[in-house]
């Protein structure tokens, strides 16, 4: 599964912290490979679930059967790299930055910088990931028709089936399978919009979820099969991943469609600069008079140094006020804690991400203080834009 990361495309800067709970392997494409820990628990379970199948088809193994079956399971994981190669391989091609391949317990996710440019790469980079699933599948059923009943045979028929499975239902049309992402470029290409693509695959996702709930009385009526308690339950996992994965990326659209409007100045406070040894009393009450929504502290040169922490300064009894100075209720400036005015849509967010910190400071290209921006005001200011 490939996944847009939020946030301008740049052709060189550091890498991203390793997510916790993940080991790095290797690189691909200049992305990091990472496994996550869960990976290993799983592995460990399909051994044994394997050991009886393994112990029919080659007897007399002991405890070899499950040294076999995890190597089957580091097979699949395989499978799955190689899924997730692909999207990393055709993105890269395509221009985009990868910053990671993760592989999950029985799954992947290739995190591509920035957003496709037109729907045809959308949709290229979001189906070769399924295809190659399907023909790795192929392959490895062509294989075991070749080969007599053996471990080997038992390893290219389970590898066969779920790569065929895989890649069948990673095509169902909705987010957040790759299905999803390429109706989402068939509807960009008609309609000339990519919002309106991710909407509609967004929804697509969510009437994927509640048909899935659906299937048990399908299996039954249809197949004449009765479902047990482990049916319902595998049912409501993966509906509730569905759902959960479309209204996720439904979010994640409204804000891309609603960031472009969104600019550091709009949101600024009005800041009073202040000398560090003023009275936070003397400092408030100056700060009402003119109307400033921040104070910011001044050194002997009159350069900012830090920011009052609003909070701070709510927390202390106004009979305290006059003997604490403003400087003990500032926080230092810090590197990244001083932003262009200028900052609009993913650009703000992205510094914001950068440092994230209550408070910043906006610099005119000049130099000149502009004001102060609260990361809750760009917060509410997103919220509503998304209602």
């Amino acid at each position: 599964m490939s996944e847009p990361s939020p946030g301008p495309r740049e052709t060189s800067r550091p890498s991203a912290p390793r997510p916790p709970g993940t080991l790095r392997i290797g690189a691909i494409a200049g992305a990091d490979v990472l496994v996550s820990r869960a990976w290993f628990v799983v592995a460990a379970l399909l051994a044994v679930v394997a050991a009886p199948r393994i112990e029919q088809v080659e007897p007399g193994l002991g405890g070899w059967k499950y040294v076999a079956g995890a190597g089957f399971a580091l097979v699949l994981c395989l499978s799955v790299l190689l899924h997730e190669a692909s999207h990393a391989l055709v993105a890269r091609r395509m221009g985009h930055r990868v910053s990671s391949i993760t592989l999950h317990a029985l799954s992947g996710r290739t995190q591509i910088e920035g957003e496709t440019r037109t729907a045809r790469e959308e949709f290229w980079i979001a189906v070769v990931g399924p295809l190659v699933s399907l023909l790795a599948g192929a392959c490895a059923l062509l294989l075991a028709a070749m080969v007599p009943d053996s471990l080997l045979r038992v390893a290219l028929v389970g590898l066969a089936v779920v790569n065929l499975i895989v890649g069948t239902l990673d095509l169902v049309p909705g987010l957040p399978l790759d299905g999803g992402r390429v109706l989402k470029a068939a509807v960009w290409q008609i309609t000339g919009s990519p919002y309106r693509g991710s909407v509609v695959a967004g929804w697509g996702g969510r009437v994927v979820a509640l048909l899935v709930l659906c299937w048990p009385l399908v299996q039954e009526q249809v197949l004449g099969v009765r479902p047990v308690l482990v049916d319902y339950l595998l049912v409501l996992v993966l509906a509730a991943f569905l759902w959960a994965g479309a209204s996720a990326s439904l979010a994640y659209t409204r804000l891309q469609h609603v960031l472009p409007g969104v600019g550091a100045r709009a949101l600024a406070r009005r800041a009073l600069q202040v000398p560090g040894d003023v009275p936070l009393s003397e400092a408030v009450r100056r700060a009402q008079e003119a109307e400033a929504g921040s104070i910011v502290t001044v050194g002997p040169a009159g350069e900012p140094v830090g920011i009052v922490d609003e909070a701070a300064v709510l927390a202390t009894p106004v009979e305290r006020r006059p003997w604490v100075p403003v400087s003990a209720m500032s926080r230092a400036l810090q590197p990244g804690m001083s932003l262009p005015a200028d900052l609009v849509g993913e650009q703000l967010l992205g510094a914001l991400n950068r440092c994230p910190v209550p408070e910043y400071l906006l610099l005119e290209p000049t130099g000149r203080l502009y004001g102060v921006l609260s990361a809750a005001d760009v917060d509410r200011a997103l919220r509503e834009a998304a209602d």
